[in-house]
């Protein structure tokens, strides 16, 4: 730090230093004094300016800064760029403006460009341990976008979160859960870790299991449940899909459990699982079939 101090003002301190100098070997000693009074203010002064102009550039181009960034958005859409890569590009286009941004505020103050690269260079190391997580969400970002795991707009599960990924940024992957709560997951974790993607696959299969009472007529729960898959619009009944699956996958302590098993449209998954089951629920009770509860039956024997 001392060098980039004195390439600021190296000149002007030896400046002053010298003719202080020459004013105190000639006994004159109140002009010395007056000549320290009047360069140290001129330097105050000079310092100031440069401060304001640094405060005044730095406003205009953080401002030229949204805008350019604007611009690059606007450019990006026209050209239907893919979310997923237009949210990244984005992130790291502002990162970058930003340093130049710096750069010039830096320049501005009178410090040397090069000196201050140069400082930085010396403290790399400690700076890359320093940051090492920030350089492994990096690498984690460059990953995600390179092998694409997943895409904004899919529904994942992944680091405890489930929810929508609204934005894939350089250093982090922005996530909107059902409940909406944005979440910010970092890209080293997430490209590392494990990934269930609800959104890869187009289509994805509903299983259900649903309870009668022993003794209920198993041929009539299987009918009623049959119709209702025939019934609902949403359950996928081509020939590309296996065709829906029931059949008796439990004999419990307190009821016959019954497996259900459909294929929906990926996007068609909640309306369906809900549905049935209130449906299950209706029918069930409409056509007399006992939907069982637990329960325990108690013997008591009298001994004489």
């Amino acid at each position: 730090m001392e060098e980039v101090v004195d390439s600021l003002h190296s000149d002007s301190l030896s400046l002053v230093a010298q003719q202080t100098k020459t004013a105190f070997e000639n006994g004159n000693y109140q002009e010395a004094i007056h000549t320290v009074i009047t360069k140290g203010i001129d330097m105050t002064v000079s310092f100031a300016m440069r401060i304001l102009l640094a405060v005044i550039a730095y406003f205009i181009l953080r401002w030229v800064v949204k805008k350019l960034n604007l611009l690059f958005t606007k450019m990006l859409e026209k050209k239907n760029t893919d979310p997923t890569l237009s949210s990244f590009l984005r992130s790291l286009v502002n990162i970058v403006l930003n340093f130049i941004v710096i750069i010039v505020i830096i320049s501005i103050l009178g410090i040397e460009t090069s000196s201050f690269v140069a400082l930085f260079a010396s403290a790399g190391i400690a700076i890359g341990m320093a940051l090492s997580g920030s350089l492994q969400n990096f690498a984690g970002g460059v990953m995600i976008m390179f092998f694409r795991p997943f895409k904004v707009g899919d529904f994942l599960e992944t680091q405890n979160v489930t929810g929508v990924v609204k934005e894939i940024q350089i250093f982090n992957t922005i996530i909107l859960t059902t409940d909406n709560k944005t979440v910010i997951v970092p890209n080293g974790g997430l490209s590392t870790g494990i990934i269930t993607n609800y959104s890869k696959e187009s289509k994805r299969r509903v299983d259900f299991v649903f309870s009668i009472a022993y003794g209920e007529d198993y041929d009539k729960a299987k009918s009623v449940l049959l119709d209702l898959l025939n019934r609902n619009p949403l359950v996928l009944k081509s020939d590309d899909v296996p065709a829906p699956f029931i059949a008796i996958t439990k004999l419990d302590e307190s009821s016959v459990n019954i497996v259900v098993r459909v294929w929906v449209e990926s996007k068609d998954y909640w309306n369906v699982y809900f549905q049935m089951n209130e449906d299950v629920y209706k029918e069930f009770t409409k056509q007399g079939v006992n939907i069982p509860f637990p329960q325990m039956d108690v013997h008591i024997h009298q001994t004489v």
